[in-house]
């Protein structure tokens, strides 16, 4: 589970940005390090953020820790969702929540959020994708009234009931590569600021 955004597992081999592989019996792999000797899951990742097993190639997670303006956030953000990776674009939005004064974290934290919403849809998970996109949704309510950043809450939470709508309605065609009922990622990606 994601400390940061709530984001859960998608299926049983997922694990979290920090959940290093399980260490058992002999021969057993050891605990992937960074370089300050925390614990790190150094698996590559599809486009979606699922792992992939060691060695193969994958897709660059997105650098922790970054220090961006809000705009540079939000721009950073809507190229990953434009470009089908949602999961990577909660990554920059995590740091903005981590960085975020106390009046705008809920504000980051929801992105974050729906942006994991949106990863559990691509990936066919409709539970978990509506479950993030309502704990998104709420956190975002707030700043309706007067959104910061021109970030377009009142689409955002548009984009969030529709999704969610489309989820409820059961699996929909789809291509059987991301799985069962998956939507899109690329074509579903919300817009972020108001044009």
């Amino acid at each position: 589970m994601c400390e940061h955004c709530g984001a859960g597992p998608d299926g049983p081999e997922e694990e979290s940005r920090t959940d290093p592989p399980a260490v058992s019996g002999a021969g057993a792999r050891r605990r992937d390090r960074d370089e300050e000797g925390r614990a790190r899951n150094a698996r590559p990742r599809d486009g979606l953020g699922r792992p992939l097993p060691y060695g193969a190639p994958g897709i660059a997670r997105q650098p922790e820790g970054v220090a961006r303006t809000p705009a540079e956030t939000l721009t950073e953000a809507q190229r990953l969702l434009d470009a089908g990776m949602p999961f990577h674009a909660h990554e920059v939005l995590e740091d903005a929540w981590k960085a975020a004064p106390e009046a705008e974290r809920e504000l980051w934290r929801g992105l974050a959020q729906l942006a994991v919403g949106l990863t559990h849809a691509a990936r066919g998970n409709a539970v978990g994708g509506t479950a993030l996109l309502d704990r998104g949704a709420a956190a975002l309510t707030p700043y309706a009234a007067a959104a910061p950043h021109g970030i377009d809450v009142a689409g955002l939470l548009a984009w969030a009931a529709e999704l969610t709508g489309r989820l409820a309605e059961g699996p929909a065609a789809g291509d059987g590569v991301a799985g069962p009922g998956a939507v899109p990622a690329a074509e579903t990606a919300p817009r972020l600021r108001a044009c």
